[in-house]
């Protein structure tokens, strides 16, 4: 039996071996999907492998680059290593490494960012081609041969199934308790034979506790004891603080009005330390028996379940820094029954984003007068990591908020513009836009009130009266009134910054 004790299963544990003779199985040209989801449950030693074998292969003159699939972000150890090796022709659907950006931005990569919820059904449908290998990590291995997931799910069931070879890293480092915490919908089907997804509450269970697949399928399976990698949060700092009280006011006033329960409707959360904050935020509130259908549980979601604000919180992954992981590891007991990790194509459906009603918080880079919004692109065309699943929940969710400071680069950049360089979220599906300035609710508004509440309500003061000026001579100039511009100069804040470096017009 191997060293870990985390094989049962005696077929399945003849098959051990070291992480090169695995990655051996991967060849040029291969299109490989490998588990991981915001930096939770990919595989550690394998890609380290593969991206040595691909170095190898460059200095020898031979060719050697793989179509890398993910649930989402994954970690230096996969996308940085493959990237610096020259060894990725293609990525999707998301990702955040800088050595991998930087490639995509000067053209040394393909890529394409998909809505998460997407990415399943695409490779179903066939229309990204087929699949050669999967490289997915896992907890453990039953008797019986089923795969017990670790810290994430992601895409996994789908590049299990699809994969005409699997390797399987077995990561001890995984906290045994999760075992039991997942719950793998086999049910999904193309058109046209889908059925409706029977899940009414985040809690509800409607899948099987692991993942399934052939023994004939596997070729390899490696050891592991290595941590997730996850940067730590950054304590809330003011602008934080501030955008967090805001949302906690709002809801007040919405339960208020009876549009929301005491308990509020399902929370979603996108990664990052405003996210976090806002969490943070709620759990010093007054709100009790919250609940998360999300597909992240990052640090401040964490906080809120050990406490016993949040009574139960639905995910596809974890997003927890260092001190968050030990957290989980020491009281993950305690939160069997309350934590279930689902494949992001249930954790991102909108069919039940909008049966739940979720309260939906994501990012933004930029947001302009109107409401569209900008969650990728940085003055038009530097990808910085992907959509995510933003968009699912947005167009779907009960409530959907977008969040920023209203600055970046020390005041350089304002986040709220004339116009957006890029658009990821229309106007149509963009509820509520705070910063630290202010919440502008703009649920049932026409464009030219939505136009007034950001600009008064979330824009920073410095840049408020060159976005009224801007705004008051498109009333007067533009050749239509519904939704008023200069188009002349409505990209004119970009490419100040981009020959100036601010913004700002010289004094």
């Amino acid at each position: 039996m191997p060293s870990s004790g985390r094989i049962h299963h005696p077929g399945l544990a003849r098959k051990v071996v070291p992480a090169d003779v695995a990655a051996g199985h991967i060849r040029h040209g291969d299109t490989v999907g490998m588990s991981g989801f915001t930096g939770a449950g990919y595989p550690k030693a394998v890609p380290q492998a593969l991206a040595q074998r691909i170095s190898d292969a460059h200095a020898a003159g031979e060719p050697f680059r793989v179509n890398v699939w993910t649930g989402a972000s994954t970690a230096p150890e996969l996308d940085g290593a493959l990237a610096a090796a020259d060894g990725i022709e293609l990525r999707l659907p998301y990702q955040s490494d800088p050595v991998s950006r930087d490639k995509i931005n000067r053209g040394l990569m393909e890529y394409i960012d998909v809505h998460l919820s997407h990415v399943a059904q695409m490779a179903w449908m066939g229309f990204l081609g087929p699949l050669d290998v999967a490289v997915v990590e896992i907890s453990g291995i039953t008797p019986d041969g089923d795969l017990v997931p670790s810290s994430s799910v992601g895409n996994n069931k789908t590049w299990l199934d699809q994969a005409d070879r699997v390797i399987l890293e077995v990561n001890s480092w995984q906290s045994p308790a999760l075992d039991g915490m997942h719950d793998v919908y086999y049910g999904t089907a193309l058109p046209p034979d889908r059925r409706p997804i029977q899940l009414t509450r985040p809690d509800d269970r409607i899948g099987v506790p692991y993942l399934r697949c052939p023994e004939d399928k596997v070729v390899a399976v490696v050891e592991t004891a290595a941590p997730d990698r996850n940067t730590p949060f950054k304590a809330p700092d003011a602008d934080s603080r501030a955008i967090a009280g805001h949302i906690v006011e709002f809801l007040e006033h919405e339960v208020a009005r009876g549009r929301v329960p005491r308990s509020l409707l399902p929370l979603q959360s996108g990664v990052g330390n405003v996210a976090n904050a806002v969490l943070a935020g709620l759990g010093d509130s007054s709100f009790e028996g919250l609940t998360a259908y999300t597909e992240v549980i990052q640090d401040g979601m964490l906080d809120l379940l050990c406490s016993g604000s949040m009574v139960s919180a639905s995910a596809t992954a974890f997003s927890l820094s260092p001190e968050g992981a030990a957290r989980f590891d020491a009281g993950a007991e305690g939160l069997r029954g309350r934590i279930l990790l689902r494949p992001q194509e249930i954790s991102n459906h909108p069919e039940i984003i909008r049966r739940l009603g979720v309260l939906a918080m994501n990012g933004l880079i930029e947001a302009d007068v109107y409401g569209n919004v900008n969650s990728t692109h940085v003055m038009g065309s530097r990808i910085q990591n992907g959509i995510g699943g933003s968009g699912d929940f947005a167009r779907n969710a009960y409530i959907s908020f977008f969040l920023s400071p209203s600055t970046a680069k020390g005041g350089a950049i304002s986040t709220i513009v004339p116009m957006v360089s890029h658009v990821d979220h229309t106007e149509h599906d963009v509820a509520v836009i705070v910063t630290e300035q202010g919440l502008a609710d703009l649920r049932g508004l026409p464009p030219r009130r939505r136009a007034e509440l950001v600009i008064e309500r979330c824009a920073h003061p410095d840049y408020r009266p060159l976005l009224r000026d801007y705004y008051e001579r498109a009333l007067r100039e533009s050749p239509g009134r519904h939704t008023p511009h200069l188009l002349a100069e409505a990209l004119s804040w970009h490419t100040r910054y981009l020959a100036e470096g601010s913004m700002m017009p010289a004094p």
